[in-house]
């Protein structure tokens, strides 16, 4: 822990130099003068502005997803300060890569809708039919970079995403789109949002079809095999599979302090990607389902010094695949598969989860919170059939023809397993002078299969003076292991481990938010981090193929993220961000697959009245290869986007035309080593959309 003091030792050193203190009414004089839109609730629980919240935080408004003419939101993410958005071979799933740190199935982002995880039991992360999310009906997104445990408990490790969809409040009225374009893509949503008579309620229906684009890979994991085996069935040269379709429907009705919200999203069709074994697969598919309501009191005032919020949160989801592992023909030295490796798994899952939280203000110049919760979640059913068995060493067996293994226990994938976690949570924000705030919160997680965890923070702001806020931060997070990690069975890859424990960080922040006019924001935030017990497949012994999960290894980094946001004049505006980051193994070596660098920036010129145009440039730069991978480089490259609108034609339509790609980069996100997909995953070319609204 010695360098964190130190850390802790320096940067207090720099906030006590770093600017004048100012008095509370100077303080009431900012607000009024300055203003501020930025408010997020991810921080503390409650609503405070992002200037002053104990965290690195930002927020992107429905606005801000309109004007520059996002579709999914990954490309959303891809804005934010810090974050770069790369993808998976199996079924080109997002993996958002904060501060270096990196994973294919990428459970280190915790990500909330309406504030209630989607995080799935089985992979730990947003599930293998994810499939991308539309955007219309998204209110704003809350972003946390660093570790958010103490709060939200498991997975909120590398960040944090709350995306907060829409109520009456933001649908005044029936809005119904459409939009198509590249890669046949088409799209409709229709909203509605009203009183009636002491109900506020919105609705929303959103729909998406996409063949996806038509990049080619040369080549797969089979080339590398008929290589071997003198055999000549890989399908690479070949396209990669991205298409897929989509509904979401929402529900949200408010009355008094009750709020109730449910949704459905449907995914049909979600292609392969590079497939699931990093081998070309043109007719397998992935279909999911995901169900959510929630029910949530929520009381200021509920007495004297006392509000209150409770919540009753439901969630169930499941995966179903249809794969051809490798394609037919494909020989093993344990035989030969004449219609391929055939895999179809499905996992169902569901999540209840109750939550209460009480804050007290009854204290002079403190603010506590105190919360407790129980979660259950378990994978009640699973589904497999498939045309091959595992052998003891963990290669695969031909079997006559493909059979329901469901009911198994000696071929199927994993078992229904269950898990219950029960939390405890205190806060106090303590404003012990008028320029100075305290925030100490810990949570304790108490897990039914691997134990309890233990997650504090501690945050020191100050308000330095009329134009600089200064942030001293220290959190530790928690990531919890996946039940594929804990409980794989019978499969010729990757196998589990009951006995692991959690991953773990410890992250030391000092930022900076810097304001010298109202129209321009500058924010720099450094940090320093310790990952350990980092969970990896490792190599079983010889004669055995196969992987098993361990806590193996660690992860050290360090880097800065700077961001501006700029009114230069009243009809441009300038957004600009740069990342950096430098991250190493246990062993010295540069984490690979990861940015060292990321610029973004994007200027919106109104330049007549209703007229807008919208322009992003997005450069990723200087990441490695891994250890005894040697193919070439990793390409940097640069994204342009553009967007252009014409608000009120007619006084109710508007219309838009929409450009991603628009310089046709040849863009490149890593395949894993030791590289398969030789020249990597090829990402979507140019590609033109044209939209148009109108608000009845």
């Amino acid at each position: 822990m010695n360098w964190r003091m130190q850390a802790f030792g320096v940067a207090l050193l720099c906030l006590m130099a770093s600017g004048n203190a100012r008095s509370s009414q100077d303080e009431e004089d900012l607000a009024r003068i300055y203003g501020d839109v930025e408010v997020i609730a991810l921080a503390t629980g409650s609503q405070q502005s992002v200037r002053y919240a104990p965290a690195v935080a930002s927020v992107i408004t429905g606005t801000d997803i309109e004007i520059m003419g996002a579709t999914d939101l990954d490309q959303i993410l891809q804005s934010a300060p810090g974050f770069h958005v790369s993808y998976s071979p199996i079924n080109f799933n997002s993996i958002y890569i904060v501060r270096g740190i990196y994973s294919e199935t990428n459970p280190q982002v915790l990500v909330l809708i309406n504030g209630v995880p989607i995080t799935n039991l089985f992979a730990g992360n947003r599930g293998q039919g994810w499939g991308g999310m539309p955007v219309n009906n998204i209110a704003r997104i809350e972003i946390i970079r660093g570790p958010g445990s103490a709060l939200y408990g498991a997975d909120a490790f590398s960040g944090t995403i709350n995306v907060v969809t829409k109520t009456a409040a933001d649908i005044p009225s029936t809005v119904v789109g459409a939009r198509a374009g590249s890669f046949k893509t088409r799209e409709a949503w229709l909203q509605h949002g009203g009183a009636w008579g002491n109900f506020n309620g919105a609705f929303s229906l959103e729909w998406k079809t996409a063949e996806g684009h038509h990049e080619t890979i040369e080549v797969d994991a089979q080339t590398t095999l008929d290589a071997l085996l003198g055999t000549a069935v890989s399908h690479a040269p070949g396209l990669v599979n991205t298409g897929r379709d989509a509904l979401e429907a929402r529900f949200d009705m408010a009355r008094g302090d009750w709020h109730v919200r449910a949704g459905y999203q449907g995914r049909r069709n979600i292609g392969t990607g590079g497939g699931a074994a990093q081998a070309l697969d043109s007719r397998g598919n992935t279909d999911s389902d995901r169900f959510n309501a929630d029910l949530t009191y929520d009381k200021p005032g509920f007495s004297r010094n006392w509000d209150v919020t409770a919540q009753l949160s439901y969630f169930d989801v499941n995966v179903k695949s249809d794969l051809n592992l490798y394609p037919p023909g494909v020989t093993f030295p344990t035989g030969t598969f004449p219609q391929g490796l055939i895999g179809n798994p499905a996992v169902y899952e569901r999540h209840a989860r109750l939550s209460t939280a009480m804050v007290y203000s009854g204290f002079t110049h403190h603010r506590v919170r105190i919360g407790a919760g129980v979660n259950e979640g378990r994978i009640y059913k699973v589904q497999e059939s498939k045309n091959f068995g595992v052998d003891p060493s963990g290669l695969p067996v031909p079997l006559a023809s493909v059979i329901d293994v469901s009911d198994d226990s000696t071929q199927v994938f994993i078992r229904p397993h269950q898990r219950t976690v029960v939390y405890a949570l205190v806060q106090d924000e303590w404003s012990f002078s008028p320029d100075w705030n305290l925030t100490a919160g810990v949570r304790h997680d108490a897990y039914s299969d691997f134990g309890g965890t233990t997650n504090p923070r501690l945050a020191l702001v100050w308000q330095s003076s009329f134009t600089l806020t200064s942030k001293l931060l220290y959190g530790r997070a928690f990531r919890a292991p996946a039940f594929a990690e804990q409980y794989n069975i019978n499969n010729p890859v990757a196998l589990g481990n009951p006995n692991l424990k959690p991953e773990t960080i410890d992250t030391v922040e000092l930022a900076f938010d810097y304001r010298p006019v109202d129209s321009l924001r500058m924010a720099l935030n450094l940090f320093r981090y310790e990952m350990g017990d980092i969970i990896r497949f490792a190599a079983d012994p010889a004669p055995a193929t196969s992987k098993t999960a361990r806590n193996q290894g660690t992860q050290d980094g360090q880097g800065l993220e700077w961001e501006m946001r700029w009114n230069v004049t009243r009809t441009v505006d300038i957004k600009a961000n740069y990342a950096w980051q430098d991250s190493t193994d246990e062993t010295g070596q540069p984490i690979a697959n990861v940015p060292h660098h990321k610029l973004y920036a994007q200027v919106d010129w109104r330049f007549l009245p209703y007229w807008n145009v919208n322009t992003q440039v997005n450069r990723v730069m200087g990441r490695e290869r891994a250890v005894g991978d040697n193919r070439p480089a990793i390409a940097d490259y640069t994204v342009v986007n553009l967007a252009l609108r014409r608000k009120n034609v007619m006084d109710s339509f508007d219309i838009g035309l929409i450009v991603h790609n628009a310089l046709d980069a040849d863009v490149r996100e890593p395949s894993p080593a030791p590289g398969f997909i030789r020249d990597d995953l090829p990402m979507p070319g140019r590609g033109v959309y044209v939209e148009l609204r109108y608000a009845m």
